[in-house]
């Protein structure tokens, strides 16, 4: 469980930073100054990364036993800027206030 919570922390800000790239700084430059550079470069990247996202939320939501629409919600927060920093958060916190969810320490 503790490595498909990290694979989706990790997929999930680096899905919020590309989104936000794309609408804040490559939205503008496409539509203000006529200049799709960031758009053709990032919106394929964060395409490919939201599908790893999806994955990732995917595999995290079996694991828990997630009902399907908090699975579909978080699925989504990847579509919105910065809901996908709030939904890693509140992911996190669910997963790790369940105790049964939560990795064994390794005794050592």
């Amino acid at each position: 469980m503790g490595a498909a919570l990290t694979r989706y922390r990790v997929i999930a800000w680096i899905v919020g930073v590309a989104l936000i790239l794309l609408v804040v700084i490559g939205m503008p430059l496409k539509y203000g100054f006529d200049n799709p550079v960031v758009v053709e470069t990032v919106g394929q990247a964060h395409g490919f990364l939201y599908m790893l996202y999806l994955l990732a939320a995917f595999d995290l939501s079996r694991r828990a036993g997630w009902p399907l629409k908090r699975m579909v919600l978080v699925m989504l927060a990847g579509t919105v800027p910065f809901v996908s920093f709030y939904a890693e958060r509140r992911v996190s916190a669910w997963v790790t206030t369940r105790p049964e969810l939560t990795p064994e320490p390794v005794a050592g």
